[in-house]
């Protein structure tokens, strides 16, 4: 299946991945109907700031995953459904489980079961790799246990197994998507390079940071748009979990270490206790084998190892310095 002039529908679309993959879809010849969360302001999230010309081509729908009718009613008339809506912010989760289990499984529960019954061609759901907790071997395959070490872990566990049952159940045409830690322009302060970026950027000589050992296998958001869409595609695709992961491991430390060094600074990082998860909550350990990728959908990082990641952050960092993006971030504020 090729998506150039398919109906696609993007839950999360207004979201950080989901305008990244709004923007690149409609630019390579899709027809987009973008899911964006209803809020009175008819703000479109970060699809307010597309060019005009991607605005234009766009077809919006506002409404709340959790709602079965207004979920169906999106749906209509797509081909394809790309779904990205979630709640994803591991400490929020440990306050408000509760919306969790509503947005994330609850939600992708609406999405298969209208596919279901509207017989769309391919659904793309989005998985994390926090599914599989700390890992107990590396790289981390499809085949890793799964581990529900936070409220949204667990939650994103749950919507997975929920996708996967209605291929078994229905051969609802599901494709779990499972991206390892993606960065990149727009994305939220929740997350650990951003709030460094942020930190510096604003002038900061001591940086505040949770817990620095662990490792984490970064995916620069414009690799993770290209999986989302090779999983897409890929008739091979459908019924299995998918990695999507640059295959390449570092500590929190040496990532913070390495954005000081790309934006020239000389700074102190320490740990601010807020920032800790709890101590069987933290995942300590994250790298992808991404081969299962490469063998049903031909993908492969474009941003690999240490010199794809410098390259990543340099333009992470040339988008959150700009003083317009900067301005939309509290950085002295944790961001739960």
């Amino acid at each position: 299946m090729k998506l150039a002039n398919k109906r696609i529908l993007v839950t999360g679309a207004d979201g950080f991945i989901g305008s990244h993959l709004t923007e690149h879809l409609v630019r390579n010849g899709a027809n987009v109907r973008a899911f964006v969360q209803y809020n009175s302001f008819n703000s479109w999230g970060w699809l307010d700031d597309s060019d005009e010309q991607v605005k234009k081509s766009l077809d919006v729908f506002a409404g709340d995953i959790r709602d079965p009718h207004g979920v169906r009613t999106a749906m209509k008339d797509v081909d394809v459904v790309m779904h990205l809506a979630a709640l994803i912010a591991i400490p929020y989760s440990y306050h408000s489980p509760d919306t969790y289990v509503d947005t994330n499984v609850k939600g992708t529960l609406n999405i298969v079961q209208a596919a279901r019954e509207l017989g769309i061609e391919r659904v793309v759901h989005t998985s994390t790799s926090e599914v599989y907790g700390t890992a107990r071997f590396v790289p981390i395959t499809e085949e890793h246990p799964l581990q529900g070490q936070s409220p949204y872990s667990a939650s994103k566990i749950g919507a997975d197994q929920i996708a996967q049952s209605f291929f078994h159940s229905f051969d609802t045409p599901v494709a779990t998507i499972r991206p390892f830690n993606t960065y990149g322009p727009r994305q939220s302060a929740r997350a650990v390079i951003p709030t460094i970026i942020t930190q510096v950027a604003s002038g900061a000589s001591q940086i505040k940071l949770g817990a620095v050992h662990p490792t984490r296998d970064f995916n620069y958001v414009q690799d993770t748009v290209r999986g989302f869409v090779a999983v897409a595609e890929s008739d091979a695709a459908i019924g299995q979990v998918i990695n999507i992961g640059s295959n390449y491991e570092i500590t929190v430390g040496d990532t913070a270490k390495l954005i000081a060094e790309l934006m020239g600074r000389e700074v102190e990082f320490y740990t601010d206790e807020q920032r800790l998860r709890p101590a069987g909550s933290e995942v300590e350990r994250l790298w992808a084998d991404n081969s299962r990728a490469k063998a049903l959908t031909g993908w492969e990082p474009r941003f690999p190892g240490v010199e794809g990641l410098k390259a990543g952050l340099k333009e992470t960092i040339d988008w959150f310095t700009k003083p317009e993006n900067l301005a939309r971030y509290k950085a002295g504020i944790y961001n739960i």
